[in-house]
């Protein structure tokens, strides 16, 4: 480790005490100001019986409480002004009362509610109505609602992940017009497309987990997880490079539950399919008699599960949360999650066309595994967040937000690869059968990622007739990544897959361990300054403006290069309301990929900064009181100075002098469109639709065929969901919920021109395409009593045969047929 790269720590690390001095100055003098004024009274039912744990709330503020045993609340300090109280609990009706509040007042106000049969909450199965979804600021850095953001913009819902059962954010994510995976890396990652675009980055809490430029994905426990935000399309006016979360692919945020300031908790079991034992718990507890802190704890253990032969899977998951609200005006919350996954790597199955220029991918058995009971990922993932909120006026409408956001990401892998015998006489020259195998160890990352982010924001501050929307931050970002590399170990014999008696899962005696071959180490700094404006001239039009100014610096310990760039993006849009609930928009954003220092030709030279131009028009639309959503979006991207890794016929990196070499693969233009219909036709009608359409094709290139598609880029995707509930009768309390997914034909691969040999197989001839694939799923529900649910779900129904791969390798079937059940108590 170089002195420079010592010297440049100390540094950091002394500017970031600086800092975080600063702000916690800061935090102390805003609590200094004073509030005399209280809120009190009692909750009752009708009856007279006093209401034990009602959530009060004070709507727009961060402020509220729960009632005690005796059904009585209390909120203090409050400053003096405008307040609208919220009374809320499941199984009565939401009362919602405006009041006056002068200084040093104890104002009484209490309230009989009312029951209601089988209510549905406000939470829908894209979140609350009302209120903008939890963390999403992390992302769009504005206050503003999906249906209000220039961007396209989807959620979805914890109330719609219990529903499905969903087990990993790509099963929810699936609810999304146009997100698809790309591949699952023998079962133990998600990597998650749109527009096609390879891997767009998932976050947690804001902050970019895994940083392979490949966008090879992370898997994490849904138990923690609140809501899954989709923002698709540029992001670089909040967040920066296109090589992390300003890519024009979009974004994936998986937001983590924190304290709702009541005393509830609950408990399930689920058991399924291959051997499927799942416990989790949530418990949540206001803390202290003013009601000013919250805690809030979430947890799951998860064995058994998978469907292939000689494989295992066990994992624990914690998700400890506390929030302090120490005044009407100021919250601060801290959060922590970790998991420790341990889970087997299918080797996957392979394609048995001769030359591989025909889908012929080996229908593999279920009982069958080409690869060693070794062949395992362990996963140490572990998420820090901060997050702070102060009100500067009496109004509530100026704020300063400040967070910070860690993740540290500890991966190591063994796994099994196939290589073909060459073809001879009466040797895979009619289909490809027989192999040999080998076991890596390349894929171990220790990857150490921290955000800084510091905002100003309005909401809707007037300046005379015309009112503004805005926010005004800076962010600091820091990627620390090291990748130890292995030799790899050829393991003698072969294999036939038509023969399972030749395929043994047990490594031979003697089998040698693994000897280190070196690795790599790259330290990563990047700042931000972001600026928007949400310009509102009249009720009915707003007009949108951003600009980020981004510096990025790329360096590694074991290298004299330092790779420094610079570069500003803009966002610029307007949107019309037509009526209320009704919006049509149309936006311009421009991202970068800044160059690498470890991003080179064979002769050492980087190739300069990538841009992509994207445009998007579109509606956002709100029916039925907000409960029903309708959106259409259209799109085009424009990328522009690809650069590519460059790999040898036998799939692995070329190398020059032990470094990495890439190319210049020239242009490539994306249209599509997208559409999305989510929320409650009736009451206790539940429904999502989405379908997506994607044009992608290289231009311009000197590698790609040209007027050729992205690999792994489907044209078309379509995704239902409904859930009924019965509310009367004798089924009373019972729910049952149907889905489809579809995903369209794709090519395995990249079409390049003649030359150039890649990724084990000849490109230059056209790709063949892995076939299109639609699953069922379904639930059947029943909630009695108070407490208790249970819950049955069916998943791929039809047990329809479908593949995700990642071009040769990792061809991996989807899950088969399958089933589990849940019993839930809730108190």
């Amino acid at each position: 480790m170089s002195a420079h790269y010592l010297l440049n720590q100390c540094v950091m690390h002394k500017k970031i005490t600086l800092f975080s001095f600063f702000f916690l100055f800061f935090v102390q003098v805003s609590f200094a100001q004073r509030h005399t004024s209280a809120v009190r009274g009692t909750i009752l039912q009708e009856n007279g019986v006093p209401l034990a744990f009602a959530t009060v709330a004070l709507v727009g503020t961060s402020y509220g409480t729960s009632t005690n045993e005796d059904g009585t609340y209390e909120l203090k300090p409050l400053a003096e002004g405008t307040y609208q109280i919220r009374i809320s609990m499941i199984g009565f009706q939401t009362i919602d009362k405006k009041f006056q509040l002068q200084s040093n007042q104890a104002l009484e106000l209490s309230f009989s509610m009312k029951p209601v049969t089988n209510q549905i909450g406000q939470v829908e199965v894209f979140g609350e109505r009302e209120k903008q979804p939890e963390k999403l600021d992390a992302i769009t850095r504005l206050p503003l609602k999906p249906i209000d953001q220039i961007q396209s913009i989807s959620v979805i819902s914890d109330r719609l992940i219990e529903q499905q059962g969903a087990l990993t954010v790509m099963e929810a994510a699936r609810n999304v017009p146009g997100v698809y995976t790309y591949a699952t890396y023998g079962g133990v990652r998600e990597s998650i497309s749109s527009r096609g675009f390879r891997g767009i980055p998932t976050l947690k809490n804001g902050v970019r987990v895994q940083t392979d430029f490949r966008g090879m994905g992370f898997i994490t426990d849904m138990q923690g997880v609140e809501s899954i935000q989709v923002l698709k399309g540029s992001s670089a006016v909040t967040m920066g490079a296109a090589t992390d979360l300003g890519g024009p692919g979009g974004i994936v945020n998986v937001v983590t539950k924190t304290p709702k300031f009541e005393n509830s908790g609950n408990v399930s079991m689920r058991v399924g399919s291959w051997g499927l034992v799942r416990p989790t718990f949530d418990v949540q507890n206001v803390l202290n008699e003013a009601g000013t802190v919250a805690f809030r704890l979430n947890g799951a253990y998860e064995t058994g599960g998978k469907y292939r032969a000689h494989m295992s899977n066990e994992s624990f998951y914690i998700n400890p949360s506390l929030e302090w609200r120490p005044n009407a005006k100021t919250t601060i919350t801290l959060e922590m999650d970790y998991l420790n996954d341990n889970q087997s790597i299918d080797a996957g199955t392979v394609n048995m066309s001769v030359g591989n220029v025909a889908n012929e991918i080996f229908d593999i058995p279920n009982d069958m595994n080409l690869g060693f009971r070794s062949d395992i990922q362990i996963v140490k993932h572990t998420t820090y967040a901060a997050r702070f909120k102060r009100y500067l006026d009496d109004e509530n409408k100026l704020y300063l937000r400040g967070a910070y956001f860690q993740s540290d990401y500890d991966q190591d892998a063994i796994r099994t690869s196939l290589t073909a015998l060459p073809k001879s006489d009466g040797v895979n020259d009619r289909q490809v059968t027989r192999f040999k195998r080998s076991i890596g160890h390349n894929q171990t990352r220790i990857d150490k990622n921290k955000v800084i982010q510091m905002d100003l924001v309005g909401d809707e501050i007037a300046t005379g007739p015309i009112r503004h929307t805005f926010q005004v931050g800076v962010d600091f970002r820091i990627t620390d990544l090291r990748q130890p590399t292995f030799n790899t170990i050829a393991i003698p014999g072969e294999i036939d897959i038509l023969d399972p008696s030749t395929i043994t899962n047990d490594l031979p005696a003697g089998t040698p361990n693994f000897t280190s071959t070196g690795g790599t180490q790259g330290y990563d700094t990047r700042m931000g300054v972001t600026i928007q404006d949400v310009i509102h001239i009249t009720n009915w039009v707003k007009v949108f403006g951003g600009i980020r100014y981004s510096t990025n610096q790329s360096n590694s310990p074991t290298s004299s290069l330092i790779s420094r760039s610079k570069y500003w993006n803009p966002l610029a849009g307007v949107m019309f309301t037509v009526k209320p609930g009704l919006n049509v928009f149309g936006s311009y954003t421009n991202s970068t990929a800044p160059e690498s220092a470890t991003q080179m030709d064979e002769a050492g030279n980087t190739f300069g900064n990538s841009t992509i131009d994207q445009w998007e028009t579109g509606l956002k639309s709100e029916w039925l009181n907000q409960r029903l959503r309708f959106n259409l979006t259209l799109y085009r991207i424009h990328e522009q100075n690809i650069v590519q890794q460059l790999y040898d016929i036998n799939n692995q990196p070329v190398l020059v002098n032990g470094r990495a070499v890439y190319r210049q693969a020239g242009d490539d233009i994306r249209k599509g469109a997208e559409v999305e219909l989510t929320g409650r036709v009736l009451e206790n009608l539940e429904v999502i639709v989405g379908y997506s359409y994607i044009d992608a094709k290289f231009k311009n290139t000197l590698v790609n065929v040209e007027g050729s598609a992205p690999n792994n880029t489907p044209k078309h995707t379509y995704n239902a969901w409904a859930n009924y509930r019965i509310n009367m009768g004798a089924m009373r309390g019972v729910n049952l919920g149907v889905g489809v997914y579809y995903i369209g034909k794709r090519p395995y691969n990249d079409w390049t021109q003649a030359g150039y040999l890649t990724h084990g197989v000849d490109t230059s001839k056209k790709p063949w395409y892995n076939k299109a694939y639609t699953t069922v799923n379904a639930q059947l529900g029943y909630e009695f009593g108070q407490n208790w649910g249970v819950r049955v779900l069916f998943n791929n129904i039809l047990d329809e045969v479908g593949y995700d791969a990642y071009r040769t390798s990792f061809i991996d079937r989807i899950q088969p047929r399958n089933f589990s059940g849940t019993v839930t108590y809730r108190f």
